[in-house]
């Protein structure tokens, strides 16, 4: 494979930016660009040390004062020989870092092309590499606890033992069909049952974790609605502790959706603020609430608020309808003011109801609870507990599932053994594209296109 050079850090100004290669000529490619200040051999330097010393360019100019961390075949992110040229930060100076390795024999490499060569080299599987990703994307604690747990293996030790037991019974079957004269294959079909059901059970308690790593992950989508007014953009500010939108009296102020993400408990809360309901007569309004009624629709939760101070109207009880069969929390806010509001109307559809003013920020900690509660934030545990967080992998158990299903039914209705294989081998199948031993050249590049250049 070709050597491969990309800058890894972020783009824009920063204290440190880095510059990896990796590949067969990365010591021969840093020789003709890196002077360390004690001018030691390459073939004299061990691996997991770091070198100071100076880039230079064609004309021996100092480009920039570095340090070069070295990683030598396999000991090495990639199980390629490795360096990390450590520079300072500044899109200038990591650029021409980068473009001196790649006028001495380096590529660029493509993105997450560092990670997919790991995975290809066999360092890691390909849980573990999509808990890369996961890491760099994680927006919480316990998102990041979940996945570094998924990169040290977890998961794919849960998924390779199952595939053991899954090789250990076919191997009976496998008996069964190469000595048919011996009768066994009433005994065997007993015993892939029992086995099938324990297969099963341990599956199904991986594709149940799918809920509460949907949450890690994900975070819950919460929408604010309400009639303009009622102080949806208020209450925005007070759960962000901070003026991100605007407030005034005029109706109609907010047009289109705000998005900002808070935690409860460790868990990401997606919040989006919502045109008022109403029967908008400006068109982009229009919009708005169009808008603001199909994101409530697909939201996790909605924050229904009312104005206490204002009698019901007919567009509060547009908001009533929408909210009857969702999740749903009602905010009587503005309890600062007299209170106008008929509460027996918003009883009827029996969803919690929280008193605030989101002007002086009483009741906040009381919505904060009930979404917690709601959504049992406080039972989502990441420690020592397999977590399925990746869509990829939920579906492929789901499909194991079906497998053994399939295998039973195959079982139950005598069919040749040979065709009760058949099905098992299928969920050997499914298990394997998880892990990435049975995966296509082709869900591999996607995976990879995912990730950013340099890792």
């Amino acid at each position: 494979m070709k050597t491969i050079a990309a800058i890894s850090t972020a783009p824009g100004t920063g204290g440190i930016g880095i510059v990896r290669i990796s590949g067969e000529k990365t010591f021969e490619i840093l020789e003709k660009i890196f002077i360390p200040k004690n001018k030691e051999k390459i073939e004299n330097i061990k691996g997991y040390t770091i070198k100071y010393g100076n880039i230079i360019d064609e004309k021996n100019d100092i480009v920039d004062e570095v340090l070069v961390s070295y990683f030598k075949a396999p000991k090495s992110y990639t199980t390629e020989n490795m360096c990390e040229i450590n520079s300072h930060g500044g899109m200038v100076i990591m650029n021409k870092i980068l473009e001196l390795c790649l006028n001495n024999g380096a590529v660029l490499a493509e993105p997450g092309e560092f990670t997919k060569r790991a995975f290809l080299n066999g360092r890691i599987d390909l849980t573990q590499a999509e808990a890369v990703i996961d890491i760099i994307n994680s927006k919480t604690d316990k998102e990041a606890k979940v996945s570094i747990s998924q990169l040290e293996g977890s998961l794919s030790k849960n998924i390779g033992d199952i595939r053991k037991d899954i090789l250990s019974i076919m191997a009976d079957i496998e008996a069964s069909i190469d000595y048919p004269e011996y009768d066994i294959e009433e005994t065997t079909n007993g015993k892939i049952l029992t086995f099938l059901d324990e297969v099963d059970k341990k599956l199904l308690s991986l594709e149940k974790s799918f809920y509460n790593g949907k949450i890690l992950r994900d975070g819950i989508s919460t929408v604010i609605l309400g009639r303009p007014n009622a102080g949806k953009s208020s209450l925005l500010n007070l759960i962000l502790n901070e003026e991100r939108a605007i407030v005034t009296d005029i109706e109609g102020t907010t047009r289109d959706t705000i998005e900002e993400f808070i935690q409860i408990d460790g868990i990401p809360l997606k919040i989006i603020d919502t045109a008022g309901i109403r029967d908008a007569r400006d068109e982009v309004e229009k919009i708005g609430v169009k808008k603001a009624i199909e994101i409530a629709e697909k939201s996790d939760v909605i924050i229904a608020i009312f104005d206490i101070s204002r009698e019901l109207n007919n567009e509060d009880l547009d908001i009533l309808n929408i909210i009857k069969d969702k999740n749903s929390i009602i905010i009587l806010n503005k309890i600062d003011l007299e209170n106008k509001i008929n509460y027996e109307k918003i009883k009827e559809i029996n969803k919690p109801i929280i008193e605030m003013s989101a002007k002086t920020g009483e009741g906040k900690e009381k919505l904060f609870d009930e979404i917690s509660k709601m959504f049992k934030l406080n039972e989502i545990a990441t420690d020592g507990e397999i977590i399925v967080s990746n869509q990829r992998h939920k579906q492929l158990i789901k499909n194991a599932r079906k497998n053994v299903e399939l295998s039973r039914d195959a079982i139950n209705n005598n069919m040749p053994i040979d065709i009760i294989s058949t099905s098992i081998r299928q969920i050997l199948e499914d298990l394997g594209e998880i892990t990435g031993e049975t995966v296509t050249e082709d869900i591999i590049s996607e995976i990879f296109s995912k990730f950013c250049l340099g890792k």
